[in-house]
This record gives C-alpha cells, structure tokens and sequence, in this order.
C-alpha cells in the first residue's frame, strides 16, 4: 500500500510540475493570442473585450490556479481555433474526446502486432543455430529500424494501397461512421508503426536471452535433465522478459502519446496531428492539455511496468 501511495504521490507531483511549466512557457513566448484570434482588423474595443473573457487580464499566478481549479471541476476549457458555431469555441474537452480512440486504438493494435511478432522472433532468434538465419535476421531487423517513419508508411501505402489495393489511401473512415471499417484502415498505419518497434523489440529479447542462457540456473536446469523448451520457457524467458517490459512501456508510452509522423502520412485525425496543428495556430488550452495528457501517459505505464516487474519476479524490492 505504500508503495501505491508513494507512486500516486509522484504522479500528482509531477503533473503538477509540468503543468506549472508548460503555463509559464506559453506566457513568455512571443506572440498575441488575442491578435491571433481576431485577425489585425479587429477593434481595440473588442479586443479588450476579448481580454476580459479569455481571464488575461488576470495575474498569470491567478490565471494558473483558476485553471488547475477548472481541470479539477472537469472543465479543460475551450479551444480557441475550433468552434461548434460561429458564436459557440468547442470545448477542449469534447475536441480531445474525439481524437483520443483513434489514438489509442491505433497504439492498441501496434502493441498487438510489436507483441505477437518480436516475443516468437526473439526466441526463435536466440535459440537459432543457423548463421544463415541469425545473418538475415540481423541485416532484416537493421534496416527495419533504419528506415525513417514517413517513408515506411509511404512504403506500406503503396505496398498495400496502390499495389495490393488492401485499402484506399487517403480514405480514412471515422469510428462513428463505420468501426469495422476503421479498425479495417487503422491496420496499415499500425503496420507502420510496429515494423521498427517490432525489429527492436526482437533484437533486445534475442540479447537478454542470451545474456540469460549463461547464467547458472540454466546449467543447473540442464544438469538436471530439463528439456531446451522447457529451460527457455519455464525459466529463461521470465527472467529476460524482465528488462523487455520496460523497452515495451517506453514504446506504449511513445505510440499512445500520439504517432505524429505516422498520423500525418496516413491522414489519421489524432492526438499527435490535434498537437502539431494546435501548436501552429497557438491554440494553448489544446497544448498544455495535451502535455498533461502525454504526461500523464509516460507516468502511468511507467507505474504499471513496476507492478508488472513484482508479478513476473516477486524477488524485486518494493523499495
């Protein structure tokens, strides 16, 4: 339990943090927010009146804490480039909420794939006797994590879309509309995203097992009369998988917080397209929740790679 109590403490402390930081970043950084909104032509009246609205007039101190309060009561505030009418911003709120699932399924179906394929490739790698094999994987998992992001989801649209014709570049289809069908195009760009994941999850498995077949319980398992399956899945691959866990959470973190690249080649209307787009027109609710919500991520899955750390060795301190 203290354990859970200390984590939680370290979460809100540092949520606190960075919201107290990306607040104060966008207050020096040069620009007029008010002047962005309403174009040059606008009135000083009514930008003034503008002012009064959005709160700045307030000490940014003040400004800081009534928005903290604002999150805490639920209300992430309004955008300040996106509206449901011509007199009515859209809520932060409602515009993340409507990113947010493509986001994360994408990143569902990417951890399914990275999963499924680097955890058997790894140990046949590593079992593997053949120098044939060990040399294609090598030289094949080499130039996986080598190519850049947007040019293998070029590579996989032109593949899969023009030549194959699996599915219609650029013809995206909203999970409201049609969810076996966006579950149905959201598999080529989540292809995009696993491939390098996928060759260097391999890679690190394959150098943990082998680091770990050297070990003295495995010669002891052996002297014992075990079978070479048995030794690699009854002992071996708990022990590697230890430090794989936590490469796997760095790239949950990564591809939950939003696959921008990837996002951008396929046309995808999510997280990491919503901040590069906010981050342009200085739409600063939308950003500084969103690094909250990147925040939050990175600290979470970190939080659950400790309590998977203590289920696959109860040996580990809690400490």
């Amino acid at each position: 339990m203290r354990y859970f109590i200390k984590k939680s403490i370290t979460l809100i402390m540092t949520l606190f943090l960075v919201s107290a930081a990306a607040f104060l970043a966008f207050q020096i950084i040069p620009g007029d927010v008010v002047t962005s909104i309403l174009g040059t032509e606008a009135t000083p009246e009514r930008e003034e009146q503008l002012r009064e609205e959005l709160g700045f007039n307030d000490p940014p101190a003040v400004r800081y804490f009534n928005w903290i309060a604002d999150i805490l009561r639920g209300d992430l505030g309004v955008s300040y480039r996106y509206s449901k009418n011509m007199n009515e911003m859209m809520p932060v709120s409602e515009l993340i909420g409507d990113k947010l699932p493509v986001t994360l399924w994408l990143a569902a179906l990417s951890l399914v794939l990275i999963t499924a394929v680097s955890v058997p490739l790894g140990v046949l790698w590593a079992r593997s006797k053949s120098h044939f094999l060990d040399a294609l994987l090598g030289v094949t998992t080499q130039a996986a994590m080598a190519v850049p992001a947007f040019f293998l989801g070029i590579l996989v649209t032109y593949i899969f879309g023009i030549v194959l014709k699996f599915f219609a570049p650029g013809g995206y289809v909203s999970y409201k509309e049609d969810f076996r069908g966006f579950l149905g195009y959201l598999m080529f760009p989540a292809l995009s995203v696993a491939i390098p994941k996928i060759a260097m999850t391999a890679r690190f498995l394959r150098n943990s097992l082998l680091t770990e077949m050297n070990a003295d319980y495995v010669r002891t398992a052996y002297g014992k009369g075990c079978t070479g399956r048995r030794v690699v899945y009854g002992h071996v691959l708990r022990n590697a998988m230890i430090p794989v866990i936590t490469f796997l959470g760095m790239i949950v973190a990564e591809i939950v917080a939003g696959s921008i690249v990837i996002e951008q080649v396929f046309g995808l209307p999510g997280i990491g397209r919503l901040l590069i787009s906010s981050v342009s027109t200085r739409d600063l609710p939308v950003v500084e929740i969103l690094i909250l919500y990147i925040t939050f991520v990175v600290i979470f899955v970190y939080f659950l790679i400790d309590i998977l750390y203590r289920a696959i060795d109860p040996r580990i301190s809690e400490k």
